[in-house]
């Protein structure tokens, strides 16, 4: 196969600024996204749509392609991820030919093993090429969720859940933002990674899911790192 692997990276973060830049194991996080795709063999290059020129030096330093800065309609708040995808692909291959499919890895899930990528890409593989989405078991059942209605407490759902047991629950899953592949036939149809026949990549343990919005979550991350350091020596 031929993919594209694409790391967007925006250069404005309110909760937790600068964070694709910030130092995680000796290296600045977005820099854990990249190198991970350098050893993929299907993958033919890595891209990094930004509009910052600080991570796209580093990008750039890291192995990735930054052949430009993204448009500024694309750099706000409210620009989606399936237009910079799309943005980027577009350019892709009209420049370089056609691919199998796009994988799109966010930086902010800096953990993520080299076993769980090339599990995605032979699960998309074997599934006729639609599209491959990364998920864990969730952590709060949406049987139990509540939210508040006229001032009292209601089940989210309205079947609810709350007599069952957790060990009766049935499997839930939510996703984890660590792994998006789709074809780019797909992407373009229905303009969204979450098409009809989506397949599930499964992955247990929070380690590898870790998303980082937050001070906290990069605190999390440092600590399993540190930890993971203190086990090998």
């Amino acid at each position: 196969m031929r993919l594209l692997a694409l790391v967007p990276a925006r250069g404005g973060s309110k909760r937790l600024p600068g964070k694709n830049l910030l130092p995680l194991g000796g290296k600045p996080l977005i820099v854990w996204s990249i190198e991970s795709t350098l050893t993929l063999a299907d993958v033919c290059d890595t891209l990094v749509s930004t509009d910052d020129a600080a991570i796209a030096a580093v990008a750039s330093a890291a192995g990735a392609q930054v052949p430009w800065l993204r448009p500024p309609e694309l750099a706000t708040d409210t620009a989606s991820s399936v237009d910079v995808a799309l943005h980027a692909l577009d350019w892709y291959e009209h420049a370089h030919g056609t691919v199998d499919g796009l994988l799109l890895l966010q930086p902010t899930s800096p953990l993520r093993s080299h076993e769980m990528l090339t599990r995605g890409i032979a699960l998309f593989a074997r599934g006729g090429g639609s599209a491959v989405i990364g998920v864990t078991p969730c952590s709060n059942h949406p049987l139990w969720t509540m939210k508040l209605q006229d001032g009292g407490l209601q089940p989210w759902l309205e079947q609810g859940g709350l007599h069952l047991r957790s060990q009766d629950l049935p499997p839930a899953y939510a996703i984890t933002g660590a792994f998006y592949l789709v074809t780019p036939q797909a992407l373009r149809t229905y303009r969204s990674f979450f098409i009809p026949g989506a397949q599930a990549l499964v992955t247990e343990g929070y380690r590898e899911t870790i998303d980082i919005d937050t001070a906290d979550d990069f605190a999390l991350a440092r600590a399993f790192l540190a930890m993971n350091a203190e086990h090998a020596a």
